[in-house]
């Protein structure tokens, strides 16, 4: 049996535990953006029956003093406090807890007083303690001045003066005892003594928890993802300079992220044709992710696509439309990279003297050399990889979408995200990590601001169900953003190839209205492509990734119109903006699924319900919880369908309502109005 120390101070008996938030024992930060408010929540208590109090403590990181919250009593040794986090970066937070001896004696007299048992000494016991706050008052005063806080210092100087007036009434035998009983059970005594209570033998929570605050586009955020080597006419290479002009074309549809895949040289050794072909003629441009040619790697742009300057007006023009521009950042080589030359070390080298290509059994990638991560000079290539990154952020890209982070090392991806965001707390990364829970899990600890997800195999409502409630409503809503894509150039699902359009607007709604960050990869969505390159397969026919498609962007059949309404309803509502508040409600469909969203203050609540099914018409009965939606059991209440414009008035949780193929509902719901003319206004 192992030995049990001694204490150094066995004093010191308060407990703190069961603290929240904090992931992995505060091994990783929380996330939060800016203007977000924590809640701190843990169990603290003492042995036997001696009040205790306690303090959040919570501060930016490098600054030197604490900013501090009382905590407050919920049930059963309960306690929860909160602050703000109001600006980009680290924070920290921890919680101080002591025996608070003066609310106690407060406490023991209340019931000695009701029960007429109290006695002169319990008075004269009170008058001390409250003499020895007064003490602790001059000394805050003391801490005042010096840190040249005069106004602190005279509040401070007062309430030392006021309280060793009270202490003297206390102690003193000679003044009318009833003037004394009622001084010591007075509000202002309690307030005054508790301001500066005994922490000499207070405990701190064993360690300091972190949060990481990102900008508010961290957790609401519209993404486009687009070729821009397809913006030209027909199938000519287009440039960056060609793409202004579809940059008001994405910004029509609401999105405020314009996602490009990689824009350097591609490789010319074993460059693929289209559809993947393995021999490649003259004119066909390979893929982007076949990253570097005689012209460059990974810090240069491909000639087609123009040059920096090019690059700097593209985002300028992004930015004037209300918009930001994102880049792939894909850490792997073609056979023609200048690292292969200048660093073979940082490749994994075969006996036959050639270079390991990427491989996915059964698929091959021979236009693609990976990293060796575990490369003797691997220190080197850190550096270097760091520099590629922060070269696009001297450039002003501040969102990086990062392909395939789960092949690299975490122990990487920690360091670097640190480092960059270190000077730059403002720079998003996207996890492109279609790999195990786990694995995607560890990664939005590392540092990735947000993650991709499985939502776009996620299709019967049981699954979404189970799938949303784990994202928002366990742990790991502290760590993981989701950001979930109906499509993407590597994945066309059956539920799309087979529904349609249908089935492309549903994946639509829910994906604006489960996640508060979504995207599309376009134009292949809004113009519902729904082609595999063959039977069983999720790889587009005739895929962009291989060649340059001519778009019919103005397409009568596109879903371009419904995305702008769509996304003007998620910028519209705030409900929207965050995941924490989403509910799944009752109704009696299996192919229809209900769910809403609200805003703290509940000024704000979305109802969507979908139906899941792109070929059939379906209707049900929900069973709504009508506190989610803010609205009271016995009133009625109103639903107005922010897609089609109906408006209806609701009456407890069990409604009907009926749904088309590809179609939904988005309601507004509103607490009953009051007056003949606010109903006749909101009908």
């Amino acid at each position: 049996m192992s030995q049990v120390e001694k204490p150094r101070e066995g004093r010191r008996r308060v407990i703190i535990e069961g603290v929240t938030p904090q992931v992995d024992c505060g091994r990783f930060p929380i996330k939060r953006v800016v203007g977000e408010e924590i809640e701190v929540r843990a169990d603290i208590f003492t042995d036997g029956h001696d009040e205790v109090a306690a303090s959040l403590l919570f501060r930016r990181e490098g600054e030197r003093r604490w900013q501090e919250h009382p905590f407050e009593y919920v049930i059963n040794d309960r306690w929860r406090s909160s602050f703000t986090v109001e600006t980009m970066g680290r924070w920290e937070y921890t919680i101080e807890a002591w025996v608070d001896h003066f609310r106690t004696w407060i406490d023991d007299y209340a019931k000695k007083r009701a029960a007429e048992v109290d006695t002169d000494i319990d008075l004269v016991i009170g008058g001390g303690l409250v003499e020895a706050a007064a003490e602790r008052a001059e000394k805050a005063a003391r801490r005042c001045r010096r840190s040249g806080d005069q106004e602190g210092a005279e509040r401070a100087r007062e309430d030392a003066a006021r309280l060793k007036d009270q202490a003297r009434l206390l102690q003193d035998d000679k003044a009318p005892i009833d003037e004394r009983r009622e001084l010591a059970l007075s509000p202002e005594l309690l307030a005054a003594g508790s301001a500066y209570p005994d922490r000499e033998l207070s405990n701190t929570y064993r360690q300091r928890l972190e949060v990481w605050v990102d900008r508010p586009k961290a957790r609401f955020s519209a993404w486009y993802e687009f070729f821009p080597r397809s913006c030209g006419e027909g199938t000519r290479h287009a440039g960056l300079k060609d793409c202004e002009k579809h940059l008001e074309y994405v910004a029509a549809m609401g999105f405020d992220v314009a996602y490009l895949p990689p824009i350097h040289p591609i490789g010319l050794t074993k460059r693929k044709g289209p559809n993947n072909r393995v021999v490649a003629g003259p004119e066909d441009p390979g893929s982007p992710w076949a990253i570097g040619g005689r012209e460059g790697g990974h810090k240069s742009i491909h000639p087609q696509l123009g040059s920096e300057q090019d690059l700097r007006s593209f985002i300028r023009r992004a930015e004037e439309l209300g918009m930001e521009v994102a880049l792939d950042i894909a850490f792997q080589a073609s056979p023609d990279h200048p690292w292969v030359e200048e660093h073979p070390e940082w490749f994994r080298w075969r006996p036959d003297g050639t270079v390991q290509f990427a491989e996915n059994p059964p698929k091959k990638y021979e236009d693609i050399y990976p990293i060796n991560f575990e490369s003797e000079d691997w220190q080197a290539l850190w550096e270097e990889l760091e520099q590629v990154m922060l070269h696009w952020v001297a450039l002003g890209v501040k969102i990086f979408r990062v392909d395939n982070p789960h092949t690299k090392p975490f122990a990487f991806w920690e360091w670097a995200i640190a480092e960059i965001q270190r000077e730059h707390p403002e720079v998003l990364f996207l996890a492109e990590a279609f790999t195990r829970p786990k694995v995607m899990y560890r990664l939005a600890k590392l540092g990735f601001s947000q993650s991709y997800t499985y939502f776009a195999w996620r299709n019967a409502k049981w699954e979404l169900e189970q799938y949303f409630t784990e994202l928002t409503q366990t742990e790991a809503v502290e760590f993981f953003r989701p950001n979930v894509w109906p499509n993407t150039p590597d994945i066309l699902t059956e539920y799309i190839q087979f529904g349609g359009r249908p089935a492309a607007m549903v994946r639509l709604f829910l994906a604006a209205t489960l996640s508060a960050n979504y995207g599309v990869y376009g134009p292949a969505f809004e113009l519902v492509e729904t082609a595999p390159r063959e039977p069983g397969s999720e790889e587009y026919l005739n895929s962009e990734k291989y060649e340059i498609r001519d778009w019919d962007l103005a397409h009568p059949h596109s879903l371009r119109e419904l995305i702008a309404l769509v996304n003007r309803i998620r910028r519209e509502n705030p409900a929207l903006h965050a995941n924490r508040s989403l509910r799944f409600h009752g109704i009696d469909n299996e192919q229809l699924i209900a769910y809403s969203k609200r805003t703290e203050d509940g000024e704000n609540v979305i109802l969507a319900i979908v139906n899941l099914d792109p070929y059939n018409t379906h209707s049900g009965w929900t069973a709504l919880d009508l506190r989610e939606l803010n609205v009271e059991t016995d009133h009625s209440y109103y639903a107005e369908d922010l897609l089609g414009g109906a408006k209806y008035v609701w009456q407890g949780a069990h409604n009907f309502v009926q749904l088309e193929p590809g179609t939904a509902h988005i309601f507004r719901v509103r607490p009953q109005l009051r007056s003949e003319t606010d109903f006749n206004t909101y009908m």
